[in-house]
């Protein structure tokens, strides 16, 4: 090999024969006709990122057609048609993310064998409305293990992993979901969850209240037999609040959104990672340098905000509630209002649970090409309906990725049209919806089986022994070991040896 002389000139420089061939090609591509503007480079990337397999997508993407699921003749091998996916077909691979998402998920297949003699939620006819994905495929699966009927809806319209809705319709499990669907297939797959001959749930299990809702507006005397409510997101148990504070809550609800194990681990610890995998697979984008706001600092903007701040962003805070804002600023995190910075950051996170936080006014006064995404729950948290008006421009760019432009040029890059980023886009950690996943099977267990009285028309939290009971179900996968209290420590603590271990008002 020749060595560099830093000192020769240019012209004494030997170029090698292959590179002198690689630039006459080069030059001979370059003067090749091409048609391809803007717009059709746009059409053609979308294409390309939809026909392509990523685990956000999962096979969802590359449909082999167009027909709308509610205009399909399908029947899984048992002969059932009750239940409307997007190609039953799929079933075999849904069946191997469930299989995957097993290996990560200890509690519930415990309480499946805890439930082989006993059955407690034998009778159940639960209705469900969540995001269906490999996740709570284990968790239906677990209800049934343990008794019960399930009919199921989703609570997003892009959350679906469509081969899992097929392994769940293949295994005989009614369900009504696919990704993409419309606002119109939405209620309507909710309404064959409910609306159905000889069958009458007694249990709701929800994630955002739409299901409750529809069941209040449509069909309020089906009421009259069901038990419980069992709630699992903020917008879901402030609509239940709102109910029980105008006396129209029918029966008890359980907000399970704010139980220790969904705020600690599910909000904090899933955000935490999912926030980073959402943004990676939609924008490809580096992190470091990069200016944030965040959007409301409950444990679910903790987790955003950690996450960022830990791979070198400049993270702001916005919030309403001084002690929520005051953790921010003792976190390292400085406390704005949303029009302070919106000129100037490169990302926008909502987490609030809120609507309208990010208005058109803010998405006007955005910079070129700033992010936005919302981690809360509905798309209400940013004004995309204002966004679709005559005069901006939408591309579709790569799946579940828009560019929105406006007259002088300038876009942004929304996300999911404002739905929830990680379970869109990306995945989420199968181990933590363990632990939210086995909270909301022992809610339902325990509203079905309470005794007349016990539980009123209101909103409750679950028992602290089942939180407790919870995170010990999860316990062995580290190989941890509890230490036991002796007779005489719990006696100086006036506690029970077996817990619980913390008062109600304890803040964890």
């Amino acid at each position: 090999m020749e060595k560099w002389d830093s000192n020769a000139s240019t012209s004494a420089f030997h170029v090698p024969e292959w590179m002198i061939q690689f630039a006459d090609q080069k030059q001979e591509f370059n003067k090749r006709p091409t048609k391809i503007g803007r717009r059709s480079l746009s059409r053609s990337i979308s294409q390309s990122s939809t026909d392509s397999y990523s685990s956000a997508a999962s096979y969802t993407d590359s449909s082999d057609d167009e027909t709308s699921p509610r205009d399909k003749q399908q029947k899984n091998s048992k002969g059932s048609s009750d239940f409307c996916v997007k190609n039953i077909k799929q079933a075999e691979f849904g069946r191997r993310e469930i299989e995957i998402a097993e290996q990560e998920m200890p509690a519930l297949m415990a309480l499946r064998k805890r439930a082989q003699g006993e059955k407690p939620l034998a009778g159940a006819k639960i209705v469900g409305c969540t995001h269906i994905t490999a996740q709570t495929a284990v968790l239906m699966e677990t209800l049934g293990a343990l008794g019960a009927q399930c009919r199921w809806a989703a609570c997003n319209i892009y959350s679906t992993l469509n081969e899992v809705a097929a392994a769940l319709a293949e295994s005989g499990f009614p369900v009504f979901a696919w990704k993409g669907e419309s606002e119109d297939d939405f209620w309507w797959c909710i309404d064959r969850c409910v609306n159905v001959e000889g069958w009458q749930p007694n249990m709701i299990l929800d994630d955002g209240g739409d299901l409750t809702h529809w069941i209040y507006k449509k069909y309020p005397n089906m009421f009259k037999k069901i038990k419980g409510i069992v709630e699992e997101s903020v917008t879901g148990v402030h609509r239940l609040y709102q109910l029980s504070k105008a006396g129209k809550l029918c029966v008890p609800a359980m907000n399970v959104n704010d139980s220790v194990t969904k705020q600690k681990f599910d909000n904090l610890y899933c955000c935490r990672e999912s926030i980073l995998d959402g943004l990676k697979r939609t924008t490809d984008m580096m992190f470091g340098g990069k200016q944030v706001v965040v959007c409301g600092y409950g444990e679910v903007g903790k987790g955003c905000c950690a996450a960022l701040k830990a791979m070198g962003s400049i993270v702001y805070v916005t919030e309403i509630d001084p002690i929520c804002a005051l953790q921010a600023c003792m976190d390292g995190f400085r406390l704005v209002k949303l029009n302070e910075v919106i000129r100037q950051v490169d990302i926008v996170i909502t987490c609030t649970g809120n609507k309208n936080v990010v208005t058109r006014e803010h998405l006007d006064r955005m910079k070129n090409s700033c992010i936005v995404c919302n981690m809360g729950h509905s798309n209400t948290e940013i004004d995309v309906a204002s966004l679709r008006t005559p005069e901006l421009t939408w591309e579709r760019v790569r799946s579940q990725v828009d560019h929105v432009i406006w007259p002088d040029g300038k876009r942004i890059v929304l996300l999911a049209e404002g739905r929830l980023l990680n379970l869109s886009c990306s995945t989420v950690p199968t181990f933590v919806l363990s632990i939210t996943a086995t909270t909301q099977a022992l809610a339902l267990i325990e509203l079905y089986n309470a005794p007349e009285g016990r539980y009123k028309q209101d909103v409750y939290l679950l028992p602290k022994k089942m939180d407790e009971y919870v995170a010990s179900l999860h316990l062995p996968t580290f190989d941890a070991h509890l230490t036991e209290l002796t007779d005489e420590q719990a006696k100086y603590l006036g506690l029970n040896k077996n817990g619980p271990f913390k008062p109600n008002y304890y803040r964890y």
